[in-house]
């Protein structure tokens, strides 16, 4: 059958050889079509002919063009037929059957590109089926409500349809290039050139290099990756205004539903309590949490305000900002708020100046947790921040390694910081994201070599190379960037790498601006041109996708199995307090104090049952213990050495005047507030029996202490007591006989103590007696024996003379001095005199008392003023007239205890027990013991455990 067609090709081309239409023709073979000329004469060198090719980019990537053109099969005509007409009929056959396979082709290849492009398509979209939580369920029971028929006529989005549909340009730029085979009124040998230029084209389009068509199929795939990466961020901004209007919907809603906590949250109070917990308990922690490390600088806190979507964290220029663990809370929520775990202030994370208060209190929390001369602390911040879009998982951030130690740091920074990190990243269900600075060396990292330690087969960490636009930008061999995303370069292994751009060094950009700047990175990077990453390695996006997954996934495997940890330790610490305490409750700190701050208010309020009887006597007492040397050595002693009564009298008046004015009132005050604080410490420090708990001991001390030092007594009580106890000094009229009696008692009583401390100092100052010296084999000391010398000489001089006076004169000094060394006993004069005082003191002590029986029966006489009566008891007199200022005294100040200073005292401790109650540090110390700690531990497993339990349900729920 060739051979036949072979011949009518034959025949024809020799008819159009020997035919002619008036044209000259130079050779006959020229005269023949290429395809004739193609099949009967090989050897000819018809790849001469040639045209350059048209490239546009519809035709390098429409599967139009990809079809290759089949050569014409000419129709066999029978010989003498006229040639002319057969060989159009021929053409016109063959033109019209190609159109039939270039139609057919066209439809079987682009329904296959659309296939397996939509099987792309399909394969790129995430799946969100584990997001159906987001939607609330009224979401499903809109078709209730709703009247969607209304609806369905508005849905249509023309825009939006003419993204999703083919592209016609192309399709019709392909069209317009067939359209050349049918042009009317063109020629027959016109449309066989154009297919015969077309075959030759195609062959042109043959010999393009394997390497180009790559990368055009790389950038067309990238550009399309990009086209759907920008669809799918429009569709979740759609999505995320819908969920703030659905969270929203309790002022506007259909219904109201009461809104569970969410899953994170529930997880965050975990490891709240978790890092309250007592270390040194044999309870581990290792529910995971993702820990952000790094060298310093690197950009970890960058990265997590990209993951978080708001700057939320103090920024420096090379200076270390993260001076403590700061564990961020991320979830789902209607508005982009920030907020402490121990503070009610939300910030809006949409507004500067809230941004700029959350960044200084962030830091102002930093610099407070950090003791004295250290430089980073152990404290962890926690912080939460909600928003709409936000990946559900809790990151701590912590410190940056670093390998030098700086001026202004505390020496053991390093260590310090190495000893945090490993303290998270050795938890086994931690996720350790690994930040690395991809614009310096990688051989400078420390970082690396640290996580390689703590996760040697890299199954918990993702490795994060950032700024990678500087890297892009330095690094003269781009493979070096992959080999550092692929971890060759380093000696630790990791689940996932990933490279991401988080802005230009500019701490003013916003967040926006930097995921755009990120994008066109990206999208212009050789790194994705070349292969070396790939798409769903770039972007904080598809980082942030990557780290929640792998957090919930690492949740979902090791939270069972820490639940029943602490059930099994629950158990054990249940066990030890039956054993230990069987009949005490389990009260731990917070409700022990709360037990000893009601006893204590108990123990205040009982200093009102005081009986004003117990008050007066008490400070009488012990007012008088206070100013009884001052009255008598500088008031009565000086006043009775005097001769007659007038100037006795004089001198007493004029004593206590400077006596009241200066000093008197505040000794007053002083005895009230002395007297206050030993009836509290009595009734703080009193045991109860068997209802007393000495565990609250040092509780009731500090308290007390406190309290004490925080009291201030009224300062216009000491203005009112003076001129109370002014008045009560100036009277001197004794109305009764009982008075009388009681004021010689008074007075008795206080020369004979005063006497027996005098004979007491003399007894020191000689020595014991020979009674003492038989008895108990006791002797004198030499100065001892002179003294006593000395003493039975001046004794001497007093019975010469009764009416001596209270000094010595000199001549009387020298006599006694010379008579003492003609016994052999040299003596000082300065111990002569010092010997006198007491001498003579005890001899005054003596006559006084002997004078208070003479005037036992002077009442009388009083009442006449002593007239015609030889006896004066003008001493009587001002006893009667100082006991009488301190009864008085002692009544007032029991008036202003009992209606002032006692109830603000009871203020005071109020105030006292509710500042130790927001002193966690103060409560540890003061109340402290075995059954204290064991108390607390159980609380904190029990508390845990149904949390984790609680958490398991809700994890199962939404599963």
């Amino acid at each position: 059958m060739w051979r036949t067609r072979a011949a009518a090709a034959c025949v024809i081309c020799r008819s159009l050889a020997n035919s002619s239409y008036g044209i000259k023709r130079k050779s006959p073979l020229q005269n023949l079509h290429l395809i004739s000329r193609s099949i009967h004469h090989p050897y000819y060198p018809s790849s001469k002919f040639q045209r350059p090719p048209l490239r546009i980019s519809v035709q390098l990537f429409s599967s139009l063009n990809r079809l290759p053109i089949r050569k014409t099969k000419l129709l066999c005509v029978k010989y003498g037929f006229q040639s002319h007409r057969n060989f159009w009929l021929a053409r016109l056959a063959s033109r019209l059957l190609k159109l039939r396979y270039l139609v057919l082709g066209s439809a079987v290849g682009g329904g296959y590109t659309a296939k397996k492009t939509y099987d792309q398509w399909k394969d790129m979209m995430p799946d969100l089926d584990e997001y159906k939580w987001i939607v609330p369920d009224f979401i499903w029971e809109l078709d209730e409500h709703i009247d969607f028929d209304k609806l369905i006529k508005a849905l249509p989005d023309a825009d939006d349809l003419a993204r999703l549909l083919p592209d016609f340009d192309k399709i019709g730029e392909s069209f317009t290039s067939l359209k050349g085979f049918f042009s009317p009124g063109s020629s027959g040998e016109t449309a066989f050139r154009a297919t015969d230029q077309g075959y030759e084209n195609d062959k042109q389009y043959k010999k393009v290099s394997d390497k180009e068509k790559i990368d055009q199929l790389q950038e067309e795939l990238l550009r399309t990756q990009l086209k759907y990466q920008r669809m799918l961020e429009r569709l979740e901004k759609e999505n995320k205004e819908l969920r703030k209007l659905v969270l929203q919907r309790d002022d506007k809603g259909i219904h109201q539903r009461k809104l569970k906590k969410s899953l994170i949250d529930m997880y965050s109070e975990v490891l709240d309590i978790l890092s309250d917990y007592d270390a040194s308990y044999n309870t581990q922690d290792h529910l995971p949490r993702v820990v952000v490390v790094g060298d310093q600088s690197a950009g970890k806190t960058s990265v997590l305000e990209m993951i978080a979507q708001a700057r939320i964290f103090p920024r420096g220029s090379g200076e270390m900002m993260t001076r403590s663990p700061v564990k961020v809370t991320l979830s789902e929520g209607p508005h982009h708020v920030a907020l402490f775990k121990d503070s009610s202030r939300e910030f809006d994370l949409t507004k500067e100046e809230d941004l700029a208060a959350l960044r200084n209190e962030i830091e102002i929390r930093m610099r407070n947790s950090v003791k004295e001369g250290c430089t980073v602390s152990t404290e962890t911040i926690s912080l939460s921040v909600k928003g709409p879009g936000l990946q559900r998982m809790v990151l701590v951030d912590l410190p940056g390694v670093i390998s030098t130690v700086t001026s202004g740091m505390a020496p053991d920074t390093k260590e310090t910081i190495f000893s945090i990190s490993k303290a998270y990243m050795q938890n086994p269900n931690a996720i350790i994201l690994c930040i690395q600075d991809g614009s310096v060396d990688a051989e400078r990292s420390i970082v690396t070599d640290l996580v390689s330690q703590m996760d040697p087969q890299g199954k918990r960490t993702i490795f994060v190379l950032t700024k990678v636009d500087l890297a892009e930008k330095n690094v003269a061999s781009p493979s070096r960037i992959q080999q550092i995303i692929e971890g060759k370069l380093f000696p630790m292994k990791a689940l996932g790498y990933f490279a991401v751009v988080t802005g230009k060094g500019n701490s003013s950009e916003s967040i926006d601006s930097i995921k755009e700047y990120e994008e066109e990175f990206f999208q212009n990077s050789k790194l994705l041109k070349t292969c070396m990453l790939k798409a769903h390695q770039v972007t904080t996006k598809n980082l942030s996708l990557a780290v929640s997954d792998c957090f919930w996934k690492m949740v979902r495997e090791s939270v069972e199995q820490q639940a029943d940890a602490f059930k099994a330790t629950r158990f054990n610490l249940e066990t030890e307090w039956k054993n230990n305490y069987p009949r005490l409750r389990e009260l731990d700190r917070n409700e022990l104090f709360e037990k000893a701050k009601n006893e204590i208010l108990d123990e205040v309020i009982s200093l009102t049952q005081v009986t004003p009887k117990h008050w007066e006597e008490i400070l009488q007492k012990t007012l008088w213990e206070r100013v009884s040397t001052h009255v008598i050595e500088n008031i009565y002693l000086p006043a009775a050495q005097t001769m007659n009564s007038g100037t006795f009298n004089t001198t007493v008046d004029i004593k206590l005047k400077q006596w009241t004015d200066k000093q008197l009132p505040n000794k007053a005050v002083e005895v009230a507030w002395e007297t206050l604080q030993e009836e509290f410490s009595r009734f703080m420090t009193e045991q109860k029996g068997k209802e007393h708990d000495d565990i609250f001991d040092k509780l009731k001390q500090a308290v007390k202490e406190e309290s004490i030092k925080r009291h201030r007594w009224n300062e216009r009580a000491e203005d009112s007591l003076r001129v109370i106890q002014h008045n009560a000094l100036e009277d001197r009229s004794i109305s009764d006989k009982q008075q009388w009696d009681a004021a010689i008692h008074f007075m008795e009583e206080t020369l004979q103590s005063r006497l027996k401390d005098t004979e007491s100092v003399i007894e020191d100052m000689v020595g014991p007696d020979w009674k003492k010296r038989w008895l108990y084999w006791v002797g004198r000391t030499k100065e001892q024996h002179i003294r006593n010398e000395t003493k039975n000489e001046l004794e001497k001089l007093i019975k010469c003379n009764e009416d001596h006076a209270a000094y010595l004169a000199n001549d009387e000094v020298t006599t006694v001095r010379k008579n003492l060394e003609a016994r052999g006993v040299t003596v000082d004069p300065c111990l002569i005199k010092d010997t006198w005082h007491q001498i003579y003191r005890r001899y005054f002590l003596k006559t006084a008392l002997s004078h208070c029986n003479l005037c036992r029966r002077g009442f009388y006489y009083y009442q006449r003023h002593f007239v015609d009566s030889e006896l004066e008891c003008n001493d009587i007199v001002l006893f009667w007239r100082i006991q009488r200022m301190l009864a008085i005294t002692a009544n007032t100040l029991r008036q202003q205890l009992t209606n002032t200073e006692v109830r603000r005292l009871e203020k005071n401790v109020k105030e006292v027990l509710e500042d130790f109650a927001e002193d966690n540090e103060k409560k540890v110390k003061l109340l402290t013991g075995k059954r204290v700690q064991l108390a607390e531990d159980l609380k904190k497993v029990r508390e845990i455990q149904e949390k984790l339990e609680a958490f398991i349900e809700a994890l199962h729920q939404e599963k």
